[in-house]
């Protein structure tokens, strides 16, 4: 797809994720999708109640997509233990601490290859995983259980081995939560985390994991609802333009996409609103934008991006180079409204999680 090809409204719209609030189609998804293009749409397990439900939805989702230009991101966050989207009939694959403790870097790879296998085969194309923060709090704490270790090594070769994996099975991985959620207590579902290690040891540890994902071929980064002292300013990373273009982009040498933790979480939307928030994640140098807000404010912020690209005020050519990198990751996953869905044997994937929880005694 030449880019060329592509209206400003169409460009703004491929630049956006939103999540879905029922388990059927509404008028809402409809106009997101028909009129204003987006680029994706992200399912939790409230969506659907059986697994043959999720398939019809995703199958009626890519349906509604098919005249458009692009075809969608069908996203997804599964991680296994508590972070578990999957229906009911499917057994949960262990949290990524107990398997990486538990059973070794090969339990890590065959839950992700099983992870990899189910999604690929029921529709997805998408996968906000792995966790690669350092785990330096209990197993309640917003990320615990669901990092793999404890310093910087194991993480990093932990993460690395589930993002080959998912891109092995033809699924986008996104690593996640970058500059590292575990420098922080606090949850960003609920509260702007502030980082207060100096960035010198942010650098050396909390980066360390993505800084190695990066060198071995990720294709997306989610950067996290957090502050960093002296480094970010008054916006979190995620909405921070001099961040992610000197830390990711410049630092790295990242040209992946970079994508935005969903807006919707509280610490963002009480602080920002819909519109603050969604013009700085615009400005901040970030490919997508995630976020769930009522269909007046979705309506509402769409438009009003729109309209600033159009009157220069956010440069088209800011808003080409994310369109151009998303454009590059759907041609390189062969990402298609059209492809078949295959859909899993329940009862074989069930076996096989089986044997990996007894091995992780569960």
């Amino acid at each position: 797809m030449d880019i060329k090809n592509l209206s400003i409204q169409e460009k703004v719209g491929q630049m956006i994720i939103i999540g879905m609030d029922t388990n059927y189609i509404t008028d809402r998804i409809k106009t997101m999708i028909a009129k204003y293009k987006i680029g994706g749409i992200i399912l939790y397990r409230k969506n659907f109640n059986t697994y043959q439900d999720m398939l019809q939805l995703i199958h009626q989702l890519k349906e509604l997509n098919r005249k458009n230009k692009l075809p969608l991101f069908i996203a997804i966050d599964q991680e296994g233990g508590r972070v578990n989207r999957m229906p009911r009939e499917i057994l949960n694959l262990p949290s990524a601490n107990q398997i990486a403790t538990t059973c070794g870097i090969d339990g890590v790879k065959e839950s992700a290859e099983i992870t990899g296998e189910i999604l690929k085969k029921s529709g997805f194309n998408l996968n906000f995983a792995p966790v690669i923060d350092i785990k330096r709090f209990n197993n309640n704490h917003a990320i615990g259980d669901r990092c793999y270790g404890e310093n910087k090594e194991d993480v990093a070769k932990y993460g690395i081995s589930v993002m080959k994996e998912l891109q092995k099975q033809g699924l986008v991985s996104v690593i996640k939560h970058f500059p590292g959620h575990g420098a922080t207590q606090k949850d960003s579902h609920y509260f702007l985390p502030v980082i207060k290690q100096n960035i010198a040891k942010l650098e050396n540890e909390d980066m360390y994991p993505f800084e190695q994902a990066i060198k071995e071929g990720a294709d997306a980064i989610l950067v996290g609802h957090l502050m960093i002292k002296n480094v970010t300013g008054i916006y979190p990373a995620s909405l921070s333009r001099k961040f992610i273009a000197k830390y990711i982009r410049k630092k790295y040498r990242y040209n992946g996409l970079i994508i935005t933790d969903d807006l919707k979480m509280r610490a963002i939307k009480f602080i920002y609103g819909p519109d603050i928030a969604v013009k700085k994640a615009f400005e901040s140098g970030s490919d997508i934008i995630v976020f769930r807000f009522n269909q007046e404010e979705e309506k509402r912020v769409i438009e009003q991006i729109t309209s600033l690209v159009k009157k220069g005020k956010i440069k088209e050519n800011r808003i080409n180079k994310s369109v151009s990198r998303i454009i590059k990751i759907k041609e390189k996953y062969n990402i298609s409204d059209t492809e078949k869905i295959e859909g899993i044997n329940i009862d074989k994937i069930n076996e096989k999680i089986a044997k990996i929880r007894k091995k992780c005694n569960i």
